[in-house]
């Protein structure tokens, strides 16, 4: 394992399409510790536990009824990249398909970029509710990558257990919404798919980015307000060391979020949470998820910036 190879690995990049899917990963691994995947009993029982307890809270507050994922994984990062590979494969396809002959140079650059792409989100990714958009049938999956999760701990100073748990809360909130609105999936891939098609073609889907953007704050803002509800502990402490940890990230790093749209994701997280905290205040929790009831309940961009205006819409 190493760099060395990684390199080797993308400029051995073949075939006719513009990313050679097998040498993404294998350079995303050979460039990425898989990381210690030794789970005792206990712990093993501690993240089913969390689980659980996360997915009863959540109906319990939230007022909606969901069934938890039936892939419920605790992986290390090389199975993180195994299990992500296919997503990045589906969403790329109809761009794929538009250069199906692609110059040998551009094919290894195109390969080195998404290796980079999934090593960096590998080192990274704490846990992930996936909904396994573009996929055939209805599965979706949830992941806690455990070497990631202990190293962050370790580097905040918490009890490792206290903070898996916070991690396996927010995940179950994501599954809660995609449970509580089967239409989600369709309708994220809808936009998502007009939006790669018109951009394969050379044009920008400004309405269609906008409309996932806006699905997406949605998404992201009710989970926020779920957590902040729903999770049986005090965690502000958390919370604080998470943004110091994140103000104190080095320049490469933050261009790199920068690049990969992770800022964009934080913007989500911010200006959604706003939006779902006014809703809940006024009306209560249930009523925040009235949401998820069809997508013609999913806020407008105006609503977001004022939630009174969904308010005087769905809840008058």
């Amino acid at each position: 394992m190493g760099l060395y190879h990684s390199v080797r690995a993308v400029a051995g990049a073949s075939g006719d399409g513009p990313i050679d899917w097998a040498a993404v990963a294998e350079a995303a691994k050979e460039s990425t510790e898989p990381g210690d995947l030794t789970v005792s009993e206990a712990e093993q029982s501690g993240y089913a536990t969390d689980v659980r307890d996360a997915r009863d809270r959540v109906r319990a507050v939230g007022g909606i009824e969901f069934d938890l994922p039936e892939t419920v994984e605790i992986q290390h990062r090389h199975h993180w990249i195994d299990a992500n590979i296919e997503t990045f494969r589906r969403v790329m396809a109809p761009i794929e398909q538009q250069a199906e002959m692609v110059p040998g140079v551009a094919r290894v650059v195109n390969t080195g970029s998404m290796a980079f792409t999934l090593s960096f989100l590998a080192n990274n990714v704490l846990g992930q509710y996936d909904p396994l958009l573009l996929a055939d049938g209805d599965e979706h999956a949830l992941y806690f990558v455990r070497p990631n999760i202990q190293r962050v701990a370790e580097q905040l100073n918490v009890d490792g257990d206290r903070f898996r748990r916070w991690i396996a809360f927010h995940e179950v909130t994501h599954a809660a919404e995609f449970g509580a609105a089967p239409w989600l999936s369709e309708h994220m891939e809808t936009a998502m798919e007009d939006a790669i098609e018109n951009l394969s073609g050379g044009s920008l889907d400004r309405e269609s980015l906008g409309q996932l953007d806006t699905t997406m704050t949605a998404v992201e803002g009710y989970a926020e307000l779920l957590m902040d509800r729903a999770f049986d502990d005090e965690y502000d402490d958390l919370r604080a060391k998470i943004d110091a940890r994140r103000e104190g990230r080095g320049p490469l790093a933050e261009l790199v979020r920068e690049l990969l749209g992770m800022r964009m994701k934080r913007q989500q997280y911010e200006r959604g949470k706003a939006f779902f905290d006014v809703v809940a205040d006024a009306r209560g929790v249930a009523a925040a998820g009235r949401v998820w009831e069809s997508p013609d309940h999913l806020p407008t961009d105006a609503e977001i910036e004022d939630p009174q205006l969904w308010i005087d819409r769905i809840d008058p």
